[in-house]
C-alpha cells in the first residue's frame, strides 16, 4: 500500500479492497447471480450503505479492476517521452505488461486471475457492463490522440477511429492470451508468441488498412 497516503486514505483503501475481495471470493464460489449484495456486505463486515458508497452497483464489485485501467492507454500517450510516437509508446507499454505477466495483458496463469476472467466471460450482465468501460476507454484515448496530433486530417474523426482500432487490438490480444491460458497453456511458454503477436498487431496498426485496400492476388493451387 502507498505509504505516502494518510491514515484516512489507507483505511478507505483497505475497506475497498476487503469488500472487493469478499465479493470476488463469493462470486467465484457460487456464481455472480446467486450472491446477494447483503451477503457480500456481511462477509466484508460493512453495511450495505458502506458497500454502495465504494461500489455503486453490483457490477462494479467485479469490473472496478477493469475500470482502474480505463484511461491507461490515454495516460501512456499523454506521458510519453518527447518525440516518441503514440504507437511506439503504446507498444512499449504492452511489452512491459507482457514481461510482467500483468493480468490486464491476459498473459497471466495465476489461478485466481484465470477464474476471474472466466467469471466475467461467463456472466452476461458483466459482459454488458464491461462494454461501457470499453467505450469510456476509447473516448479517453481519442482525446489524448487528438492532442498528440491536432494537425491530422479530420482530426477528431481520425482520433476516434484510431482509438477504436487501438483499443480493439489491445482487447483482442488480451482475450486471445487469456483463452489460451484457460485452455492450459503455460504463461512462460506463451510469452514469446504473445510478444510476437503484439508486434504483428502494431505493425498492422501502423500500416492502417493497407492489406485490405487492394485486390488480393490469386494463390497458386
Amino acid at each position: 500500500m502507498d505509504e505516502h497516503l494518510g491514515l484516512r486514505e489507507r483505511k478507505k483503501a483497505r475497506t475497498r479492497r476487503a469488500i472487493s475481495e469478499a465479493a470476488i471470493a463469493l462470486f467465484l464460489e457460487r456464481g455472480y447471480d446467486d450472491v446477494p449484495v447483503a451477503e457480500i456486505a456481511a462477509a466484508a463486515e460493512v453495511s450495505k450503505r458502506t458497500l454502495f458508497a465504494y461500489f455503486p452497483t453490483k457490477d462494479d464489485l467485479v469490473l472496478h479492476r477493469f475500470a482502474d485501467h480505463e484511461d491507461e492507454a490515454a495516460r501512456v500517450v499523454r506521458d510519453r517521452a518527447a518525440g516518441e510516437p503514440p504507437l511506439d509508446a503504446l507498444q512499449r507499454h504492452l511489452h512491459d505488461a507482457l514481461d510482467r505477466h500483468d493480468p490486464i495483458s491476459g498473459l497471466c496463469d495465476v489461478p485466481q486471475v484465470v477464474a476471474f476472467y472466466r467469471l466475467v466471460s461467463d456472466t452476461p450482465a458483466l459482459r454488458a457492463t464491461l462494454l461501457r468501460y470499453q467505450v469510456r476507454s476509447v473516448e479517453s484515448l481519442a482525446s489524448a490522440l487528438l492532442t498528440a496530433a491536432p494537425q491530422a486530417p479530420h482530426p477528431q474523426l481520425t482520433a476516434r477511429l484510431a482509438a477504436n482500432q487501438i483499443q480493439a487490438v489491445l482487447r483482442e490480444l488480451a482475450d486471445d492470451n487469456q483463452q489460451r491460458i484457460a485452455a492450459g497453456t503455460n504463461a512462460e511458454d506463451l510469452a514469446p508468441v504473445a510478444r510476437a503477436e503484439a508486434d504483428h498487431a502494431f505493425t498492422l496498426l501502423r500500416a492502417g488498412l493497407t492489406p485490405y485496400a487492394t485486390e488480393p492476388r490469386a494463390t497458386s493451387p
